[in-house]
């Protein structure tokens, strides 16, 4: 049995098309996609209406993420306050792109579980951990945090992605494979990922593949798409993306309550804060 499993493509249309010739190219028995396949990027509606198809014609299964879940609630719930929705803006953007497919969001499970044909070695896949979509495994958990039921019990192998940074170790007789990010990872390396999962002789083997796409066009898809224009939080997620890094954590937890609070301007916030860091915003051009 082959499985693949890929997460985290963040609306990044030609990540996904590579992600799809990849897995064309190995014919694995099954594809599991594993969260955030849209939001923070230029085409949620055409990452969405691209996996449904390959879901109706090849069975691909879904996970849902945080991001499918916040965009989702954007959809349901007004901003209660301008810097909410300032906060939000390209969570909301993302909404009116997929609004259309919705129905195809609505009832992805949190978890999969299978097992391969005549075996018993479970496989789990999530996004984040048994603690929740947003709790995410990553190279530097402790073996505490791991032991404080974030792992699933009975499992030969457990699959997870969230950190947008792929690591393989094994922790109490279970391997475990974070997948990484497949549109945007975080780990300094701006290839894509996916996992590999083989059935052999009694036991899953593992692997993580790094590949590239066409990021040429997937930058100025930025540009084209009206996503920059989203304001600076937008122009801060495509920094992310440029540089394979994660940036907007340690602004949020800095900044995040304050602007939505209306107590600090946010343009201002996400100035401040590359200036700590000795960085500054890119400029928006748009294709003419």
């Amino acid at each position: 049995m082959k499985l693949a499993v890929f997460s985290d493509i963040q609306a990044n249309l030609p990540a996904l098309e590579e992600t799809i010739a990849q897995l064309e190219a190995w014919r694995p028995d099954l594809v599991v996609m594993a969260g955030d396949l849209i939001n923070r990027g230029p085409d949620s509606g055409g990452c969405l209406a691209r996996f449904q198809a390959q879901r109706e014609r090849l069975g691909w299964l879904p996970v849902t993420g945080n991001h499918e879940e916040w965009v989702l609630r954007c959809g349901e719930t007004p901003a209660r306050t301008p810097g909410e929705q300032a906060v939000r803006q390209f969570a909301d953007w993302a909404w009116h792109q997929v609004a259309p497919q919705a129905d195809a969001l609505r009832g992805w499970p949190d978890h999969l579980c299978l097992h391969p044909p005549g075996g018993a070695a479970w496989v789990h896949v999530t996004h984040g951990s048994m603690a929740g979509n947003r709790d995410g495994i990553g190279p530097g958990t402790s073996d505490n945090r791991l032991a404080d039921r974030r792992l699933p019990e009975g499992v030969a192998l457990f699959v997870t992605a969230h950190t947008h940074r792929p690591f393989q170790r094994r922790f109490q007789g279970i391997d475990l494979v974070n997948v990484g990010s497949a549109g945007s990872p975080f780990d300094g390396d701006p290839r894509a990922s996916l996992g590999r999962f083989t059935w052999h002789r009694g036991r899953w083997h593992s692997e993580i593949i790094r590949f590239p796409y066409d990021r040429v066009r997937a930058e100025q898809d930025f540009h084209d798409s009206g996503f920059l224009e989203l304001g600076a939080l937008a122009r801060l997620v495509f920094m992310e993306w440029q540089r394979a890094n994660l940036l907007m954590a340690g602004w949020r937890q800095r900044y995040e309550q304050a602007v939505i609070d209306g107590l600090i301007d946010l343009e201002h916030t996400v100035t401040e804060y590359l200036d700590g860091l000795g960085l500054q915003l890119p400029a928006h051009r748009r294709r003419r």
